[in-house]
C-alpha cells in the first residue's frame, strides 16, 4: 500500500487527487493496524507499514512539525500538494 500511497502522493494536484490521496492514507493506517494486530510488532518499532504516529494527537504533532521543519525549503507551488506532503508527513515524521 506504501508505494501506492507514494504515487497518489505524486499526483495531488487539486481537490480531488486530494480527497484520493486522504482516502488512500487512510486505508494505508488501517492496513498497518490490522497488520500489527495480526503480527504486533517490537515495542517503539513502527507498525508494519511504517505508521510511528498511531494516535491522532502524534500524527497531527508530527504532520505539523514536518511543515514547520521544510517551510523555508523550496516554494510550495501547488498548496494541495502541500497539504498532502504534510499529512504524509504526520504518518512517520518523529
Amino acid at each position: 500500500m506504501t508505494d501506492k500511497l507514494g504515487q497518489l502522493l505524486e499526483e495531488v494536484t487539486d481537490e480531488a487527487s486530494f480527497l484520493r490521496f486522504v482516502l488512500a492514507l487512510k486505508d494505508d493506517y488501517e492496513a498497518d493496524r490490522a497488520e500489527a494486530a495480526r503480527l504486533p510488532p517490537a515495542p517503539y518499532s513502527p507498525g508494519p507499514l511504517g505508521w510511528e504516529n498511531g494516535t491522532i494527537v502524534s500524527f497531527l504533532e508530527a504532520g505539523a512539525d514536518w511543515a514547520e521543519a521544510t517551510s523555508q525549503q523550496a516554494p510550495h507551488k501547488n498548496p494541495w500538494h502541500r497539504c498532502a506532503s504534510i499529512l504524509f508527513a504526520g504518518k512517520s515524521y518523529e
